[in-house]
């Protein structure tokens, strides 16, 4: 039945060769390929070639992954139904091309979550008021790195403001390489621009604090009401939760994710780094001693540079508090999975005594 599917639909939600040829023996054992749409609390809803289905993970799925939250499917895998029917199982997930990835910051010992997979274009959205942060937006610009997504950064709410150029350079200042562009949803300015980082399969998230106007980008963008909105509030500007979940949504241009404002957004690992902060590492090369600190060591191009201005202090230390926190997080990481590798021999340890007392049951009888 499945080699019958018309899986042709399916290539406006990024379904291409690459992905057919992956899932071949899939397919020829009749399970069906599809897209998760929203995930909630262990439930999914898959697009696939003959509709929606709503579903969860297999047993087998489950037990073997039980200690790696993020091998379960998010928003923007693909996977393989066990079926066509309503409500059969997911049985696999195809290998990531991108994952966006975010861990409570500190070391709180919580897990990473998945924010969202196979994206090709992460907007991160900043409004240009009074919560405009540049820190927050180097914090974003790395984990977009890290994401392997291409990251752009949109200034909303450009309506609102007679300047945007101090807010332009500003982002510019701490995201080299990233292109910055003022949109407002509210006159149409700069979504051609946006549009034109879309395409026909191709999917772009957008991330970002609440009330930066994310949804309202994703409306304009749709050219309808998709997403619920909220206004920000009066006295501080601080924006509401209006997107209570991710979900991957199709229009015209392409396919959108949507997601909640986050509130606090930790690195899972240092990958992205060395790219957010080029600037520093191309200062560092300077550096007399190739294992120089920064801190008291002669010839150092990093000291060098802040005291003449060409590197502001607040972007050295910001560097080096998120650099402490990326490795707390490797450390972390590693740690769990050298205990999830010795629970995973315990548990076919287990087995094979289980096993092995059965055959000698069976010998003596």
């Amino acid at each position: 039945m499945t080699a019958e599917l018309d899986l042709s639909g399916l290539s406006a939600w990024g379904w291409d060769a690459e992905l057919a040829a992956s899932l071949a023996r899939h397919l020829a054992a009749g399970g069906v390929p599809g897209r998760v749409v929203v995930e909630e609390s262990g439930s999914y809803v898959v697009m696939t070639p003959v509709g929606e289905r709503s579903t969860g993970l297999a047993g087998r799925f489950r037990h073997e992954h039980i200690d790696d939250p993020l091998a379960y499917p998010g928003v923007g895998d693909w996977v393989v139904i066990e079926g066509a029917a309503e409500g059969l199982p997911i049985v696999e997930r195809l290998p990531r091309k991108t994952s966006i990835v975010r861990r409570p910051p500190g070391n709180r010992g919580a897990n990473a979550q998945l924010l969202g997979a196979n994206v090709d274009v992460l907007f991160i959205v900043a409004s240009m008021n009074r919560e405009f942060s540049v820190r927050r937006l180097e914090r974003y610009v790395v984990v977009g790195w890290e994401s392997r997504a291409e990251p752009v950064i949109l200034l909303s709410k450009a309506d609102l403001v007679a300047d945007a150029s101090r807010f332009v350079e500003a982002a510019r200042s701490v995201a080299p390489g990233v292109p910055v562009m003022p949109v407002s949803a509210v006159t149409g300015a700069g979504l051609d621009a946006v549009r034109e980082r879309l395409g026909p399969g191709r999917t772009a998230a957008f991330v970002g604090s609440s009330g930066v106007g994310k949804s309202t980008l994703v409306n304009a963008l749709a050219g309808l009401e998709l997403m619920t909105t909220a206004s920000i509030r009066e006295d501080d500007a601080r924006g509401r939760h209006t997107t209570s979940r991710r979900q991957l949504l199709l229009i015209a241009d392409g396919v959108v994710l949507d997601t909640p404002g986050l509130r606090e957004l930790g690195l899972a690992d240092g990958d992205g780094l060395e790219i957010a902060f080029s600037d520093i590492g191309r200062l560092a090369e300077g550096c007399r001693f190739r294992d120089c600190a920064h801190r008291a060591e002669p010839g150092c191009a990093i000291r060098a540079a802040i005291a003449s201005g060409e590197l502001e202090r607040a972007r050295f230390t910001s560097y080096e508090r998120l650099d402490r926190e990326a490795r707390a997080a490797e450390r972390r990481t590693n740690a769990g999975a050298r205990i999830a590798e010795e629970r995973r021999w315990k548990s076919i340890a287990k087995t094979n005594r289980a096993r092995n007392k059965a055959l000698e049951r069976g010998w003596a009888g």
